[in-house]
């Protein structure tokens, strides 16, 4: 899989990141949270970034 950076919040690879891959997908990279309270499949995984990384990746299609 090709991964392109969309957005980050530093120039370290250990940031909350965006990403957009070759396979018309977006990956996330950010802390994992433990206070959600909801019960998630064991194959899948919650991950927390800041807003403003997700206004810098996509830009005005995202309304406040």
């Amino acid at each position: 899989m090709k991964m392109t950076v969309l957005a980050t919040t530093c120039e370290k690879t250990n940031c909350p990141t965006v990403y957009k891959t070759d396979r018309g997908t977006i990956i996330v990279q950010g802390e994992t949270p433990t206070d959600h309270g909801l019960t998630i499949p064991a194959h899948e995984t919650l991950v927390e970034i800041p807003i403003g990384l997700i206004r810098e990746a996509f830009g005005g299609q995202l309304s406040a």
